[in-house]
């Protein structure tokens, strides 16, 4: 297997920090990373590429799969006459999901970023008690956002490029090693850690990223204190359960305030 990236590295989206773990397992596993690089064609089953230096390549393939992104089907089955408000390829909608025609929402992909299926489903249950007579917005606090790779990474609220050169600003990240139920399941010899980022002054938590072996099932729990407005605190004075990897998001949240436990 090859992967061809046009970034210095993969997953270019996501900071460095998180994605270096990914780029290991899978040099480990004998994957081939060709970053920098551009694809061409293909065809008698080879690739050809042009290198980071300039270079044409050819690479032996039997099959391509593109993820370069995903095209939005919004022209030719007569959206642009439903006098709908558009921006760019997404349909225009407010807080209630409401375009600006009468009786007629959007939800998912269709409304734009982040296009992740829990958001649109969310969007959707909003939609459905709204026509039900309910008054409902919708307007999340944040989205979490999971990428499933090997290992695993997640990203809720903010993040180190959305703070970059900001003083009011605190960070800290407990790494996964130390945390016995992923040393327990073999999940902390990946470099993975949680971080969480939070305002100086007041302590709130603006954002939380991890990477390791199931931190997707930490997303949830860091969606939700970002959605209460917790403070990192509120974080280190819930009881975690020991032995689980959310103790790192616990850890994490006692090394931002200066008295980290387990390291």
């Amino acid at each position: 297997v090859a992967i061809v990236e046009m970034a210095d590295r993969i997953l270019p989206l996501y900071d460095k920090a998180l994605t270096d773990p990914v780029a290991k397992w899978l040099e480990r596993h004998g994957v081939e990373l060709h970053l920098g690089a551009r694809a061409g064609g293909f065809g008698d089953g080879k690739l050809s590429i042009t290198t980071r230096d300039g270079e044409p390549m050819q690479l032996a393939a039997d099959k391509v799969l593109v993820t370069v992104g995903r095209r939005p089907r919004t022209k030719r089955w007569g959206l642009e006459n439903m006098g709908l408000a558009m921006e760019g390829p997404f349909v225009k909608v407010d807080a209630r999901c409401a375009t600006a025609m009468k009786n007629v929402w959007a939800v998912g992909d269709l409304t734009g970023e982040p296009m992740l299926a829990h958001k649109g489903s969310a969007q959707g249950e909003i939609v459905a008690e709204i026509i039900a007579g309910k008054d409902r917005v919708f307007d999340p606090v944040t989205i979490a956002a999971v990428c499933f790779t090997e290992p695993e990474i997640v990203s809720a609220g903010l993040g180190p490029q959305d703070v970059e050169g900001r003083d009011d600003v605190i960070q800290a990240v407990f790494p996964l090693a130390a945390i016995g139920r992923a040393l327990a399941i073999e999940a902390g010899e990946d470099g993975g850690f949680v971080r969480v980022i939070a305002g100086k002054d007041d302590h709130r938590l603006l954002g939380v990223q991890a990477v390791g072996q199931h931190v997707a099932e930490l997303s949830n729990s860091f969606a939700q204190m970002l959605e209460m407005g917790a403070v990192l605190e509120d974080v280190a004075g819930v009881i975690h359960v020991h032995p689980t990897l959310g103790e790192a998001f616990h850890e994490a949240s006692l090394r931002a305030l200066g008295h980290a436990i387990h390291i």
